[in-house]
């Protein structure tokens, strides 16, 4: 059963191989920010205040993002295993989420940590093209994503849990990584 947690700053290629791995291994592919617009679109509750939040340009805050991971990870095809592209993002979310799978019995997640340098990244999301990755703001996010996720990081070392993963490849030198990786 493979439950897998994608750690990588802004631009690294988390959402890309995870999408390829999760269709490769037939388990879903659950990304924070998809969750977030389904809940909105289906108008759930959780979905509904998450609008009332986004709708001011507020973040959505932790506790909400938490049921709504909570709520997904109790579907019925998770059971055979997940990938989570986004969540968490800080030591508090990772300890809810050590807590939330303990209760649901499903443990034995790994982490996968795509590591790319800075000017790597900043070349490839200037190469998106979108009006607001500017240099400056894409060094903003990634010295955010540092600060935010440098214990993250830590956190699951200690634990044994994390594998990391040189995303300064072609997308296929990094999907045949990550599969040895998880397949040892």
């Amino acid at each position: 059963m493979t439950r897998l947690i994608f750690l990588g700053p802004p631009g690294a290629g988390k959402g890309t191989q995870a999408k390829t791995l999760a269709q490769h291994l037939n388990i879903p592919h659950i990304s924070t920010g998809d969750i977030l617009r389904q809940a909105m679109k289906e108008q759930t509750p959780l979905g509904i205040k998450a609008q009332g939040y986004m709708d001011k340009g507020e973040l959505v805050p932790d506790k909400l993002v938490e049921d709504l991971v909570s709520e997904r990870l109790q579907q019925a095809d998770t059971h055979s295993g997940w990938i989570l592209d986004g969540f968490p993002r800080t030591v508090n979310q990772a300890v809810f989420l050590d807590k939330l799978l303990h209760t649901l019995a499903q443990g034995g997640e790994k982490v996968v940590n795509l590591e790319v340098p800075d000017d790597v990244v900043v070349a490839r999301l200037l190469e998106r093209g979108r009006k607001d990755d500017t240099e400056e703001v894409i060094r903003t996010r990634l010295q955010v994503y540092r600060t935010e996720t440098a214990p993250l990081i830590d956190y699951y070392r200690d634990r044994q849990q994390l594998l990391l993963i040189n995303g300064n490849q072609s997308q296929e030198e990094v999907n045949n990584e990550l599969e040895k990786a998880i397949a040892s």
